[in-house]
């Protein structure tokens, strides 16, 4: 490995061993260091992340050499993670602004909603959809760029991250086609009802809160810590979530490790846990008939 990395490729290799002989944490977009290399070095020499072998031997410039060199010294010795420093995140295929107002988008429900949401939603193509606790906005967002039909509510108790989904919703060009409204789970909603209901709520409970590793100190807590079992939040959505589906709706939830604690506290709900092609846990979907018929009301 070359002190003085003058190529892409060379930079890659600098930046892969330098992550992977550090103590830093992946857990904010890649899983590993090669991977965080190649979203580092690809994004300061401002190449496409998709890029093939042939930008290996491509010349780093040498603004973009020390912008690199910066970087990488604040992931490791700071562990502020990537996307923070390059105020930049990717999901399902798009880029979204990324800054410490809201936590960095990385849930599995992309991979949901680039497959149309099948097999689990079968109503109508759907033109209501609501991203509760949206954060940054990434979920519905992705939803209301690839559902040009669908009208799409984003609703978050958080004021900093709100403005952050308006941030990402005027560069996207999709002002225009969402609703982003301050909301502690459904209080701002009168009698809107959605054809689908995704929520990436805070789901981590107080044990595991108190163990994440430093990366995850530089994310707002409100949106990971949800009380002694992480279930605070789920069950508020899983007690008034029917009222505001469509006969035909579906409610997604990720609850990440808590999904235990669920499955113990809601015995008599029939829990489907999805299943991921690229990795990721813990979410369920219930139909709004599934939660009529069996009721949202803890054991």
């Amino acid at each position: 490995m070359t002190a003085h990395p003058q190529t892409v490729g060379e930079a890659l290799e600098y930046c892969s061993a330098a992550l992977a002989d550090s103590d830093a944490y992946f857990g904010h977009g890649t899983d590993n260091a090669w991977d965080e290399a190649v979203q580092l070095v690809l994004s300061v020499a401002e190449l496409p992340l998709d890029s093939d072998d042939g930008v290996l031997p491509h010349p780093l410039a040498p603004d973009a050499l020390a912008r690199m060199q910066a970087l990488l010294r604040a992931r490791i010795e700071q562990h502020t993670p990537l996307p923070y420093l390059l105020g930049k995140a990717w999901f399902a295929g798009l880029e979204f602004l990324c800054d410490s107002r809201a936590i960095i988008p990385r849930s599995p429900l992309a991979e949901l909603i680039l497959n149309e949401f099948r097999p689990w939603y079968s109503g109508p193509t759907p033109t209501r959809v609501l991203d509760l606790c949206c954060g940054g906005g990434c979920i519905g967002l992705a939803i209301a760029h690839y559902y040009p039909q669908a009208r799409v509510d984003l609703l978050d108790i958080d004021p900093a991250a709100l403005q952050l989904a308006r941030d990402n919703a005027q560069a996207m060009g999709l002002a225009d086609r969402v609703n982003i409204v301050q909301s502690d789970v459904f209080s701002a909603l009168r009698e809107t009802r959605y054809d689908l209901i995704l929520s990436n709520p805070p789901y981590v409970d107080s044990q595991d809160l108190a163990a994440l590793p430093a990366e995850f100190l530089h994310e707002p807590e409100l949106a990971l810590g949800s009380g002694p079992d992480g279930l605070e939040l789920t069950r508020r959505i899983l007690q008034d979530a029917a009222r505001h589906l469509a006969d035909s709706g579906l409610l997604v939830v990720e609850v990440g490790n808590s999904w235990v604690a669920l499955e113990e506290a809601y015995p008599q709900l029939p829990f489907t846990w999805l299943e991921f092609e690229h990795g990721g846990h813990g979410v369920f979907a219930l139909t709004a008939k599934e939660l009529q018929d069996y009721g949202a009301r803890p054991a």
